[in-house]
């Protein structure tokens, strides 16, 4: 976020902020809201969407679930609907061995090869 003021870990955050924090555009939280049921922030007149600590966690886990872990969409929605078996960056976990995307398998399977 580019302004002077940063907000403090425990405010709401609106849709814009949360889309520049993660890097992704709002349309993106929005297809993610109708994926993802957890996924549930407050909406107020006019639909103004105000995600909560815990959405924000939440968004933060599925972008980097998505975008650096290689799971796709189906396989993060069975990892949170399992109860979430990888643990969270807060956590200090170790991410999944090994994610849903085809992408991610061939790309292992080529560093296997060149082993």
């Amino acid at each position: 976020m580019a302004d002077a003021v940063r907000k403090s870990e425990h405010a709401f955050r609106t849709i814009g902020e949360l889309a520049s924090d993660l890097g992704v555009p709002q349309h993106i939280l929005r297809y993610w809201e109708t994926r993802f049921p957890q996924l549930k922030p407050l909406q107020r007149a006019g639909n103004r969407r105000y995600y909560r600590p815990d959405d924000v966690a939440l968004a933060r886990r599925i972008h980097k679930l998505l975008n650096q872990d290689g799971y796709t969409i189906r396989g993060v929605q069975q990892l949170l609907k399992s109860g979430g078996g990888a643990p969270s960056e807060a956590e200090g976990g170790e991410p999944p061995s090994r994610p849903c995307s085809a992408v991610a398998r061939l790309a292992s399977t080529a560093s296997m090869r060149s082993a």
